[in-house]
């Protein structure tokens, strides 16, 4: 396997609000091809780290390496000029307007002073036929397509500017079966175009079909880092609850005593035959 350049490399990052510490020692690295999952219980620290990563916050101290250069993001414009974007939860797309007009809003290409829109067409295909995209057209206004289109629209607007890494905020939020799997075919698109691509996602089995690494947040720390090829649902959680793996490993041990006798372990309030 060729070694990947490492994208994004978090060392030691802290993070306090008032007298609440949110994020403490967080190590993280993401690398070019990879998709990697950042799951965790809510308040674990999720949200805030996804914010200093793109520079909505300031983190108090550790350090962030970013394509091998040690930087601080002063605000979510110097990230997307570095080559940092971010599709919120909300996706922050105008229903009134085309597809087109929504891949470039607030970079809009001008011939001359008049707004190129041949140009920025061309462009909306071409961003939107990297991601095998399923639009019927780019004239089309948002508050006409579905959900999983919706998404498509806002993950091709993150690719405006050629960003090195994406991250994707619960991505599968309220979609249906198809448009889930719709929007996990987007997201391997952007692995298979060399992207270092993060996911928010409390979906363990959008988790385990699509990323490569999962790292799980508790309590503002590092709580585990899996292979996803590695790790099963019960550890996952687990990891995610706090739940001793000792307590998981007893469990699975029971049930194969159990199995081995030639009947299950009774229950708690059972009893045995």
């Amino acid at each position: 396997m060729p070694v990947r350049d490492t994208v994004l490399s978090l060392t030691g990052v802290n993070k306090r609000f008032g007298a609440v510490q949110v994020l403490t020692d967080i190590h993280l690295e993401v690398t070019a091809g990879e998709v990697v999952a950042l799951v965790g219980d809510n308040g674990a620290g999720k949200s805030t780290l996804v914010k200093i990563i793109c520079g909505v916050y300031q983190p108090d101290g550790g350090e962030i390496s970013f394509a091998g250069l040690n930087m601080t993001v002063g605000g979510p414009s110097e990230a997307q000029a570095l080559g940092i974007a971010t599709v919120f939860q909300d996706l922050a797309l105008c229903d009134n307007l085309d597809v087109v007009a929504n891949l470039f809003l607030g970079q809009e290409k001008h011939h001359g002073v008049v707004l190129d829109e041949v140009e920025m067409e061309k462009e909306s295909w071409r961003l939107l036929r990297t991601l095998s995209a399923k639009i019927p057209s780019v004239r089309i206004p948002i508050a006409a397509l579905s959900g999983g289109q919706r998404q498509t629209v806002a993950i091709a607007r993150s690719l405006v500017g050629a960003p090195k890494l994406v991250m994707l905020d619960e991505p599968t939020a309220a979609l249906g079966v198809a448009q889930t799997a719709e929007v996990l075919n987007l997201i391997e698109r952007l692995r298979a175009n060399g992207l270092a691509v993060i996911v928010i996602s409390h979906n363990m089995a959008d988790v385990q079909a699509v990323a490569d690494r999962v790292v799980v947040l508790r309590l503002g720390r590092n709580a585990a880092d899996f292979k996803v090829a590695e790790v099963t649902t019960e550890r996952l959680v687990a990891a995610i609850t706090g739940a001793s793996d000792n307590v998981v490993a007893a469990r699975a041990e029971r049930r194969a005593a159990g199995d081995e006798a030639g009947h299950e372990t009774p229950r708690e309030g059972e009893a045995s035959s």
